[in-house]
């Protein structure tokens, strides 16, 4: 069904607080992210309730909404035009009906044994709620702050790498195939254009989140892709454009901040117009050229070797640990980290081989909560929920079945865990045989992910063993939430609710 993303931005605007509350908006590929003047003023149950909404991530410094790919694009636009009409986004939205039950939020808690604990929707929902403020705090760190502001650089570029990702991937399937090829070069350069650019990209949004003028940060930046700097010689070594990638790009930007802020607050404001940009421009750009274009370059074929190394040795226990271990980094946020390591990957090789590894930590989600469903068959509020989350959680958005299902009751997480280090050992161990399965773009993951599939040995190959990671996570993560996610003791708890005296679980 097709969510009205006017009505729900307007009966979002009043739930965070109006207009004069909301500082910033942006979204990424299934979250529209607000700062808030003040989050207490927010109503989560009420948001959680509107139509559309999938679920609701407090964290520090960010009022985050899951809407879901696609809906969330045009619920930001519609939200973003009533910030610029005051006197409509002021009027009382209308009443929302609940959205399918589904409840529960990030947790910070160690998980607990749900032996005798919680299993309807709204008692899990309340445990979520109550465990949230002490993952705030646990996200209040320097280190997790830098991340957030990683991620705030790399992220908005995730639409155009995604459009670009599929261009490349219908103008390979073109080439196979021997069909259009007339219209094959015209398809290359509109699908590359965008990477070969990404580093003035990268400085644009660093500058800008880093306190800098945007504009210099991507000038500075531009300097990584110039094909002049193939005549620029230093240390006996001749550069190469491209040299450090998105790595330098954000290093040349992070400096021309630094030095942009020191000629402020120096250089006399008459002559401030002319002097700071020219400074900045100068000094920075010449050490990008002299240092960080060397280092940056250094630091990307690290990346790009040892992800490859990693893959082709380890493959399968490299793939048991991401895969076990990613939604873990989601709770904690420090899968923040991975994006820049996925763009430079993607920037070298033209896919990132660690993207459909991970992904199998969302299908061992589904497998969970799909086990939930079954085990649990006379809890009529929390199988509610798992309907309305399951199709998103297929397509890769997962954050309902984490928050409202699996992290609240604790053992389904940790089998949720299991079904995707085993999908990861499955997708690792055909990397150990030489068929690489990489991701031409970052963000969508499960189903939604194949169109975005690339690879060393052809597209079907490629597809087939993304399917057969998907599947074994699947299974394993059914199979062990089956025999070990659910207690006798919940079961019995919703057999008696279903119908109305308790039941003896065999």
């Amino acid at each position: 069904m097709r969510i009205d993303s006017s009505s729900t931005a307007a009966a979002i605007l009043p739930l965070v607080g109006g207009p004069a509350n909301v500082l910033s908006v942006a979204h990424c590929m299934t979250r529209l992210r607000l700062g808030l003047a003040d989050p207490s003023l927010a109503d989560e149950e009420a948001l959680r309730a509107v139509p559309g909404v999938l679920g609701v991530v407090v964290d520090d410094g960010s009022y985050q909404v899951v809407l879901g790919p696609g809906v969330v694009t045009r619920v930001t636009a519609d939200f973003e035009r009533l910030l610029a009409r005051p006197s409509t986004a002021g009027e009382p939205a209308e009443p929302a009906e609940p959205a399918g039950g589904l409840t529960g939020e990030l947790t910070g808690r160690p998980l607990a044994d749900n032996g005798g604990g919680p299993t309807t929707a709204d008692e899990l929902g309340a445990r979520g709620a109550g465990l949230r403020e002490g993952r705030r705090r646990a996200n209040a760190t320097p280190f997790k702050a830098a991340l957030r502001r990683l991620a705030a650089v790399f992220v908005p570029l995730i639409p155009a790498l995604v459009g670009c990702g599929i261009l490349a991937g219908i103008n390979g399937l073109l080439l196979n195939a021997g069909w259009l090829p007339g219209l094959s070069p015209a398809l290359a350069a509109v699908a590359s254009a965008f990477l070969a650019l990404i580093a003035v990209f990268v400085g644009h949004n660093t500058a800008k989140e880093f306190g800098g003028t945007p504009i210099l940060g991507a000038a500075v930046a531009a300097i990584v892709v110039y094909p002049g700097v193939a005549k620029v010689t230093a240390f006996g070594v001749t550069l190469a454009p491209g040299q450090g990638g998105v790595l330098g790009a954000l290093a040349a930007a992070l400096l021309a901040t630094r030095v942009e802020k020191w000629c402020r607050g120096r250089v006399p404001e008459a002559l401030d117009v002319l002097l700071t940009p020219a400074l900045t421009i100068l000094v920075a750009g010449l050490g990008t050229l002299y240092g960080l274009m060397y280092a940056a370059g250094a630091v990307s074929s690290a990346i790009g070797t040892a992800a490859n190394w990693l893959l082709a040795t380890t493959g399968a226990f490299a793939g048991l640990v991401l895969g076990g271990l990613f939604l873990p980094l989601v709770m904690l946020g420090l899968h923040q980290a991975l994006i820049p390591i996925h763009t430079t990957l993607i920037d070298q090789q033209g896919y990132t081989v660690l993207l459909p590894v991970l992904a199998m930590a969302g299908a061992g989600q589904v497998g969970a909560a799909m086990a939930v469903y079954v085990r649990l068959r006379h809890d009529t509020s929390i199988r509610t929920t798992i309907r309305s989350a399951l199709p998103a959680g297929l397509l890769g958005v997962g954050e309902p079945l984490i928050y409202g299902v699996s992290l609240p009751l604790g053992r389904p997480f940790l089998t949720a865990c299991a079904g995707g280090a085993a999908g990861g050992a499955f997708v690792g161990f055909f990397a150990m045989l030489g068929d690489k399965v990489g991701a031409t773009a970052i963000g969508p993951s499960g189903w939604a992910l194949f169109p975005l599939l690339a690879g060393n040995r052809g597209l079907g190959l490629t597809a087939a063993v993304y399917a057969g990671g998907l599947l074994t996570g699947y299974a394993v993560g059914f199979a062990a939430t089956y025999a070990f996610g659910v207690t006798d003791r919940v079961v019995a708890a919703a057999t008696s609710r279903g119908s109305g005296k308790p039941q003896k679980v065999k």
